[in-house]
């Protein structure tokens, strides 16, 4: 695959690796990173080889956020309107949509900051691995701006709502201690250790059934907004297709045999 910004390989094991490629500006989300994580979805949406998703960022940077040298040069030619601006963001909500539909995990692996954008995109993530020199900040208030990239639908579902509206309205720098604290970090780990790390959690996940795995996503990303009879049609529907599939009944087969399950992770 033809990047322009980022790198994407794909593991014998199925596990997927997006590295961010821009150290220089710790990984800033230039237009041509954006159409890089394009392409990437293009590709892990429609491979069914592919079991699980790593992001990361090169350089000791997960993501800085928003390109801001970018916006001083749209400002200096004359910034487009409001309407522009507008559709603009909405065409990045398709994709940031894609990216939290997808149906294996994804796991964002932290390193150094993860500052406004950079902040959100790693909440898309299902799991956050943070080493222990990484940080967090919704830094758009420092700006003058709003936080974008979904950061208004994931961090009052993981944080609280109080919990939000002080780390969005200060705009401070949190560490990957108190991320962890406040559920956003599942892990934390040595800076030479995290990609080692997220490799060994992806590798787990990938073992999983990736239909129903991918059902359990889509079902919980629904789960606040999706009342319960609805949500009770959903699970019933889809624990007949999950029962259908031949991983469902190899699991039987496992169990009757007592033979190991392929998938149980609290088997060493």
């Amino acid at each position: 695959m033809n990047l322009r910004e980022a790198t994407f390989h794909v593991c014998p094991n199925g596990v997927a690796e997006f590295t961010h490629q821009r150290p220089e500006a710790r990984n800033a989300l230039s237009m041509a990173m954006r159409q890089d994580y394009r392409d990437m979805l293009e590709r892990v949406e429609n491979d069914r080889a592919i079991r699980a998703l790593i992001l990361s960022g090169a350089g000791g940077s997960f993501c800085a956020g928003g390109d801001v040298k970018g916006m001083a040069n749209l400002h200096a030619a004359g910034a487009p309107g409001g309407a522009c601006r507008s559709r603009i963001s909405a065409d990045h909500h398709r994709w940031l949509d894609r990216l939290r539909s997808l149906d294996v995990p994804v796991i964002a692996a932290v390193d150094g900051p993860a500052f406004g954008a950079g902040a959100s995109l790693a909440l898309m993530a299902d799991f956050v691995l943070a080493s222990t020199r990484a940080s967090f900040c919704m830094v758009f208030a420092k700006m003058g701006m709003v936080p974008d990239f979904g950061a208004f639908h994931t961090l009052p579902r993981l944080v609280g709502l109080a919990k939000a509206k002080e780390l969005m309205l200060t705009a401070r720098r949190f560490g990957a201690q108190e991320a962890q604290a406040l559920g956003i970090v599942y892990a934390i780990h040595e800076p030479a250790q995290l990609l080692d790390e997220a490799r060994r959690l992806a590798a787990r996940l990938a073992s999983g059934p990736r239909d129903a795995m991918g059902m359990i996503k889509n079902s919980l990303n629904r789960s606040f907004d999706t009342d319960y009879r609805t949500l009770a049609e959903i699970e019933a529907h889809q624990q007949a297709v999950a029962m259908s599939l031949p991983f469902h009944a190899d699991a039987v087969q496992r169990f009757v045999r007592k033979e190991p399950l392929a998938y149980d992770w609290d088997r060493p």
